[in-house]
């Protein structure tokens, strides 16, 4: 068992499903207090989270991530208890959180505890902002802590997020961006009345059905070199009250926009009221961001990750912007550069969510080295 392995499974037996921490964050900061970090508490709501600093100077490197995981699910289905890790016959290391992103985070703090040891007056800071609200509403974790320290005027230069990026092995893909997600929940109104009388009627499902399908056909964008094109997916629909011969009064649609650096929240706003307007639909709608697209082009920080990759796997790294979003678009508008480095995600929200234990070793060492590259 290596200090990442044991600490891993320290933060992996303790049951932080959302909101709950379970202690996973005093036991962090307890590691980063020995290492020298002050730690400072920060609690919202009901979630608990932390912001931990090394150093006064700058550049600030900040390692950001949750110790909250998804429920597990009915436990009967796991070839091994969630919450009672153990690595396999296969070498996999077995638990809720090994993937997302408990094991990222035992390779975080121990990579900082290697880098302190050897390099006590490095320069700039270091610093770890860490959540238990990313993978519910995300209203009182990350997104709050960002909001106390722009208060204060506390900027990180350079963000690594340990979500589990990779696909095949450890390593082989960073994400360097995310799409912006923009939900909406349309309300088309009509008349409800008799399948019989449709003429004393006006059915919200035959209005709306011209003008989804024209939103479902729109050309947003064509995305650039670093994001694919906007995407329109509607994920739920509801009209009626069960019965058969009843024309419904209301028809409710929600569907959400995975967007590119190429379209804004306002345009795919406006571009789909005016398609909406344009088929003569009473409605109204309501609209969500859950966050905005943003992209860490070259520069210092993809450029340590990926010479730490390099040196340590003989990978070239894979940039890439696909997939969800993450805690990430809360830190990139402050001016941050943004990257997110971890293990392999192919089972992350799964049963039997695993990672394989050398990974998070590996991880470790990625870890101190762009440390190395950017503050030694």
């Amino acid at each position: 068992m290596t200090p990442t392995l044991e600490l891993a499974f320290d933060l992996i037996a303790r049951r932080s499903v959302t909101p709950e921490d379970d202690g996973c964050q005093t036991l962090m900061m307890q590691r980063l207090h020995t290492a020298g970090f002050e730690c400072e508490p920060l609690r919202f709501e009901e979630v608990d989270n932390f912001w931990a600093r090394r150093g006064q100077d700058g550049p600030l490197v900040c390692f950001a991530g949750h110790t909250d995981v998804v429920p597990t699910g009915p436990e009967r289905n796991w070839q091994h208890p969630p919450f009672a890790p153990e690595i396999d016959s296969d070498g996999m290391l077995c638990g809720r959180g090994a993937a997302d992103m408990k094991g990222s985070l035992a390779a975080m703090v121990v990579a900082v505890e290697n880098f302190v040891s050897k390099h006590p007056n490095h320069r700039g800071s270091i610093a770890f902002l860490i959540t238990s609200d990313e993978e519910g509403p995300a209203k009182h974790g990350t997104v709050k802590v960002v909001e106390t320290l722009e208060a204060r005027n506390e900027k990180i230069d350079m963000c690594i997020v340990g979500e589990p990026s990779s696909t095949n092995s450890v390593g082989d893909v960073v994400k360097n961006g995310r799409r912006g997600s923009l939900g909406a929940v349309l309300r088309v109104h009509g008349i409800q009345g008799h399948v019989a009388y449709p003429h004393l009627a006006r059915n919200p499902v035959h209005q709306a059905a011209p003008a989804l399908a024209a939103l479902a056909d729109e050309h947003w964008d064509a995305g650039n070199d670093f994001f694919p094109a906007t995407s329109f997916q509607i994920s739920n629909i509801h009209a009626g009250t069960g019965a058969t011969n009843v024309i419904p009064g209301e028809l409710e649609v929600v569907f959400n926009f995975r967007f590119s650096t190429e379209v804004t929240a306002d345009e795919l706003k406006q571009r789909t009221e005016a398609i909406l307007d344009r088929f003569d639909l009473q409605y109204d709608i309501d609209w969500t961001v859950n966050g905005l697209p943003f992209l860490t082009d070259h520069g210092p920080l993809v450029d340590a990750a990926r010479q730490a990759i390099k040196e340590i796997t003989g990978t070239d790294t894979e940039l890439s912007t696909a997939g969800g979003t993450s805690d990430g678009r809360f830190i990139a508008p402050t001016g941050a550069q943004v990257l997110e480095l971890g293990p392999c995600n192919d089972t992350i929200h799964k049963v039997n969510e695993r990672v394989r234990a050398e990974d998070l070793d590996t991880l470790t060492r990625m870890y101190e080295r762009m440390l190395e590259l950017l503050l030694a």
